[in-house]
This record gives C-alpha cells, structure tokens and sequence, in this order.
C-alpha cells in the first residue's frame, strides 16, 4: 500500500502557492500534508507536485517527489493536498473508486492493474485517465479553495489538534506572576512544552479554546494570548496582544496585536500594528506600524483578487495575504482584502496600498517598479535567513529565477498602469 499526496487548483492560492506546494499551507498546528499523514502512521508515501517546485520539495519533505516509480505498487491512495483532513475521516484500505465534492476530486484508491491501463506520460492525465475508468462515490469534506478559507478553519483546527496532541499542563519555565484564566480550568486547556519559557506579568486565556505553547518559544512580560492558539517553536511573543484563533509558525518575532491570523513561519512582526485575519508566509518582515483592515465600513463582505480577478470571499473578516519574503516599511496600510507578491519590497507614502501589489517588485510613492532587479532581492533573503542559521539553495534560487519569469506579466500590467497614472 502507498500514499500519494497531490497538488491542484494551486493557482486560487497564490500568493501562498507560488513558493510552496498546497499540502505545505498551515491550518491549525500543522501543515495539510502532515495533517493527512497522520491518519496513516507507518504508511509508505510520496508526493506530486508542479515540476518547478520538486527542487525545493525534495529539501522539504521527507519522501520522494515526482516520481513515477513511485506508483509501482498493489494498491495506492491518492489524497488531494488542499484536504483539511480530521482524524478518521478516510479509510487506507477499501474499494477502488475516485471520492469527490463536486468537480473536485478527494482522492482515488487504485489498484496496480488498474494504474497498469491508466498510465500515462503525466500525473494528471494519471489522474484523469482513473476518474475516467473508476466509480465515484460523492462525500463532504473541507477542502481548501481560497486564502481565506485557512483562516476561517483555523480555530477549529487548533481545537482538534490539541486534543489529537493529548498534552496538557505546564512543563516549562512558568513565572508565579504569570497567570492562566479561567483558573479553575486553565490547566486542562493549556500546554507548555518542557522547554518554553512563560515571563512575569504574561496572561494566558483558554475561556473560549486552548493555548499550546511550543518546544523553545518564549512569551516575553505585558502579554496576552487568548484561545485557541498556537505559538511554534522557538517563536518569541513580545509583548503582544495575541488574540483568538492565531497559530504562529516556528522562528517567529511577533509583538503588536494580532487576531485570527496565521503566520507561516520564521517572518517577523516584531513592533506594533495590527494583523488581522490574514495569512504572513515565511521570510517576511511587517515594520513598525504596518496595519491591515480586515472589516469594511459598511460591514459588507470583502472582495479579493484571485487570478486578477475580484472574487467575493462571502466573509466580513478577511485581512492580507502575503507571500514570501515580502518586506514593508514602517506605517503600511493595506485595505481589506490586500494580496501581495513574493519578496517584494513596500514603502508607505501614508495612503492605503491597492488591493493587489505582484511580486519581485519595489512599491513607492504610490506606484510599481522593477528596483534594482531580481539578484538584490535573493541577496536580501539570503541574509534575512543567514540570521536564523538556515542556507539559501540552489533550488531556492532556481524556484526565484523560475517565479519571476511566470509573474512578470503581472508586475508589467503593475508598472504600466503606473506610468498611465504619472503621465
């Protein structure tokens, strides 16, 4: 038996898509990838992903990528990589049929004679040739389309992750002037791993979802976290205003206030502004004061950009959502709703940026440019990650050169548009 975890539909996720495959977005503590994985302990697995992020992919996971050999097997499940997948939810063994939501394949079970007739030269005629030729069976289940359906399952999945991590209790260093509200049950809705750190005058509130603190993070005097919430590994909170349904990736440097969010990885929003309902991918840098509106004046729902189009997300709340390596100045103002590119470069002139900025660009004064070109950009990144002692690649570097090819039509809409307003 063989797992087989795909991507599809990557594009209505970009910016968060560009730099990794749909299974690596976070939901809750964990990533959807590893959140599948671990309804099936023990079970071989290998992934499919978009051609130019296999160099990566082959450094980030811990299984082969892309390969046709793969497949050789009795029996394989393929599981799509935007399923928000709970405990139990689908069997590993079973009858060979494809499970779908829609037009959206779930996933396919298939046996070797089977995947004999449906071969092809590609994965997704694979895939296609297996719709074809199997049974469907129609289920429900949460599937990630958008940005903002991340955020939106968050808190939800902080509360089954909690009690699928079946930790409780305070095993690290905890003040005696830090506090746990409520406290006749804080403790039964609280974890903090053996070598986490809980500073003086730090609140922790678990009245509506639990808190779990991770292995080395520190949670620095004069802040508040309420539930459910994740901090990650070796992330520092400094004195934020954390509140409910925020899980923040590992390496993280996060102050000011911040709700409903997620925050990927190794980015940092170290000074006050506040985040809200937004998703901040890794290697990005928030200046002090940079802000997002996640609710309109007239409480209607928000619009987003997807593909280049508005797409109306059917919610109040939606923040930002940025992409890797992205830096903003100080005092940026992003409107509800904001996409940003990867590793683009945003200085405020004190008025709210437009809805969309691509990437691989310098915003200033109001308008798009190229800067200085794509080299001083990976110069940039290789710094910023030199400063929590992980290398830039290779495949880093050829997955950048590779991406600002396939955004530089945007980027030259951007800049056009720009000198059309100058002019």
């Amino acid at each position: 038996m063989k797992l087989c975890i795909f991507e599809d539909a990557w594009d209505t996720l970009f910016p968060l898509t560009y730099t990794r495959a749909t299974f690596e977005l976070r939901c809750g503590y964990v990533s959807l990838l590893e959140r599948i994985l671990r309804n099936y302990p023990s079970t071989p697995w290998c992934v499919f992903a978009r051609d130019y992020l296999a160099g990566v992919l082959k450094n980030r996971v811990s299984a082969p990528v892309n390969d046709p050999a793969q497949l050789k097997a009795d029996t394989v499940l393929f599981i799509n990589g935007r399923w928000l997948m709970q405990a139990g939810e689908l069997p590993l063994e079973g009858p060979e049929v494809v499970g779908v939501q829609g037009q959206d394949v779930l996933y396919v079970r298939a046996m070797a004679e089977t995947l004999d007739k449906c071969a092809a030269d590609s994965f997704d005629t694979l895939l296609n040739n297996l719709k074809r030729t199997l049974p469907h069976v129609e289920m429900k289940a949460t599937l990630i389309g958008y940005p903002w359906h991340l955020i939106q399952q968050n808190p939800e999945a902080m509360k089954a992750d909690f009690a699928a991590q079946n930790q409780t209790g305070i095993h690290g260093i905890c003040s005696k002037h830090a506090a746990v509200w409520p406290e006749d049950e804080g403790t039964d809705k609280i974890y903090v791993a053996p070598r986490a750190q809980i500073h003086p005058f730090v609140a922790l509130d678990v009245t509506h979802g639990p808190i779990y603190i991770d292995e080395g993070a520190i949670v620095y005097p004069h802040t508040r976290i309420e539930g459910p919430a994740y901090i990650g590994k070796d992330t520092h909170i400094v004195g934020g205003k954390i509140r409910e349904g925020c899980s923040i990736g590992p390496m993280c440097r996060v102050g000011g206030e911040v709700e409903e969010s997620i925050i990927h990885g190794y980015s940092n929003k170290y000074h006050d502004g506040f985040l809200g309902h937004a998703y901040v991918g890794e290697w990005v840098n928030l200046g002090a004061l940079t802000t997002n509106s996640d609710l309109k004046n007239d409480y209607g729902t928000v619009e987003v950009y997807v593909q280049g189009k508005p797409v109306d997300s059917g919610d109040t709340k939606v923040g930002a959502f940025i992409g890797d390596h992205t830096k903003t100045g100080i005092g940026c103002l992003f409107t509800t709703g904001t996409v940003v590119g990867v590793m683009s470069l945003l200085i405020s002139d004190g008025q709210p940026f437009p809805k969309t900025i691509p990437s691989f660009c310098w915003f200033f004064r109001g308008r798009v440019s190229r800067g200085r070109g794509l080299k001083p950009l990976i110069e940039t990144a290789r710094i910023a990650m030199g400063r929590r002692k992980v290398m830039l690649t290779e495949a880093d570097v050829a997955l950048f050169e590779t991406l600002y090819q396939i955004t530089k039509p945007e980027r030259d809409e951007a800049i056009k548009r720009g000198r059309e307003r100058r002019d």
